[in-house]
C-alpha cells in the first residue's frame, strides 16, 4: 500500500497505536464501568468556537506554524459544535484519527525525543487516589528524578506503592 497505508512511514505503527488505544479503553471500562452520559455538545457559542479554531489553524498553516495542537483542537471544537448524533460520530472519528496520527508522529521522532525513551518509573494520581487496574504511567522528564508527593512507584504487577 505504500505511504497511504496508515503506518505514517513506520511499518506496523497504526496497529501498535490502535492496540494501545484498545488497551486504554479496556482500562477505562475496568475503572469506570459502562458510562451512559449526555453528549453535552452543541449549544451557545460552540459553532463560533469551532470557527475560531478553524481560523487559528488556517492562520498557523499560512504562517508556517501549523502544529498538531492546532489540528486536534480544530477537530475537537468541531465535534463540540455538533448536535446531530451522526455528524457528531463522524467528527469524533476525525478526532480519534488525528490523535492516532499525532502519536505516530511522536513515535517517528529520533529515539531521544520519543515518549518511550524517558524513564517510566512513576505514576501521578490525584491526591488520595489509590492505584487501580489500568493506571497509566507518566514519563519522568530529564532532571525530574525526585518523586513528588503524588508519585507512586510501579511494582512488577503494575500496582503502585508509595514512592
Amino acid at each position: 500500500m505504500g505511504q497511504q497505508d496508515g503506518d505514517a512511514g513506520v511499518p506496523g505503527s497504526l496497529a501498535r497505536v490502535l492496540a494501545e488505544v484498545r488497551d486504554e479503553r479496556v482500562a477505562q471500562d475496568e475503572r469506570w464501568g459502562m458510562q451512559v452520559l449526555p453528549d453535552g455538545t452543541g449549544g451557545h457559542g460552540t459553532v463560533a468556537a469551532a470557527d475560531a479554531a478553524r481560523d487559528e489553524t488556517e492562520t498557523a498553516a499560512r504562517a508556517g506554524g501549523l502544529t498538531w495542537r492546532h489540528i486536534l483542537a480544530e477537530e475537537v471544537m468541531e465535534a463540540f459544535a455538533e448536535e446531530d448524533p451522526q455528524r457528531l460520530r463522524r467528527e469524533l472519528i476525525q478526532v480519534a484519527a488525528v490523535a492516532v496520527k499525532w502519536v505516530q508522529a511522536l513515535d517517528r521522532r529520533p529515539a531521544g525525543d520519543r515518549p518511550g525513551a524517558r524513564d517510566r518509573t512513576a505514576v501521578r494520581r490525584p491526591e488520595g487516589d489509590q492505584p487501580g487496574p489500568g493506571d497509566q504511567e507518566v514519563e519522568r522528564l530529564p532532571g525530574d528524578d525526585q518523586p513528588g508527593p503524588r508519585d507512586q512507584t510501579v511494582t512488577a504487577n503494575g500496582r503502585g506503592g508509595a514512592a
